[in-house]
């Protein structure tokens, strides 16, 4: 198994409660490697973790393993059929928005 892939797994299965549902894929093409994550969906907060920072920490360990190995590594964590939908936080309220189309209406 390609070192950067064995890292993954040993630190994914490490994070979430369904070990057995991890799926890596891993891909070679002109922009280096990328690796696609599969897991189960109510595993999908422990990997993105508070906005985003455990994904990125992983993303950041992958590109130190990467260079190591001479190559340039991605990580694609693929979304879960039926996961959650992520909330949008654009910092607009519902509000705001309603207030808007009434002043829309009014011109």
């Amino acid at each position: 198994m390609e070192k950067d892939k064995e890292f993954l797994e040993y630190v994914v299965k490490a994070l979430v409660d369904f070990p057995d549902d991890v799926k890596i894929g891993r891909v070679i093409d002109q922009m280096g490697v990328l690796l696609t994550l599969d897991l189960n969906p109510a595993d999908m907060g422990k990997i993105i973790g508070r906005k985003g920072n455990t994904a990125k920490a992983i993303r950041t360990l992958l590109r130190v393993v990467g260079m190591k190995n001479n190559a340039r590594v991605n990580l694609k964590i693929n979304e879960p059929a039926g996961g959650a939908p992520r909330p949008y936080d654009s910092g607009v309220t519902l509000s705001t928005v309603e207030s808007v189309m009434e002043d829309i209406k009014d011109l």
